[in-house]
């Protein structure tokens, strides 16, 4: 089972995480926007993940953060269409997912601040 918690505001991860085509290497994907009240996202906090600054991903009881989730949902996407294949041959890789991922994050920021959208907090 894999479980990704996002940024449901952010329009980048947002298409992002619904081109991604999970289900048939993971079978259900759960999916939790970080912006939710919801019991789970404040344990992901209290767990030490900062929210605001990365997103997770959780299989198999083993949580990844940042770059490392974005490297892993990489692995795990079908490679049936052209923007899983694009994906999984770069972001599949974690050095180029570690340069990458700050640059994901200022897009974040910019997009969310255009549409008036304060950070994520605890």
């Amino acid at each position: 089972m894999l479980t990704i918690v996002y940024d449901g505001e952010c329009p980048f991860c947002s298409d992002y995480i619904s081109r991604l085509k999970l289900q048939t290497h993971c079978g259900p994907v759960t999916l939790i926007n970080a912006r939710e009240q919801n019991p789970s996202v404040a344990a992901y906090w209290q767990a030490g993940f900062d929210l605001d600054q990365g997103m997770v991903a959780v299989i198999d009881g083993q949580a990844y953060y940042g770059s490392h989730a974005v490297t892993l949902l990489a692995r795990l996407s079908d490679p049936s269409d052209l923007f899983n294949r694009l994906n999984a041959w770069l972001l599949a890789r974690p050095k180029i997912s570690a340069f990458l991922y700050p640059l994901f994050k200022r897009a974040r920021r910019v997009a969310l601040a255009v549409k008036g959208i304060g950070p994520l907090t605890p």
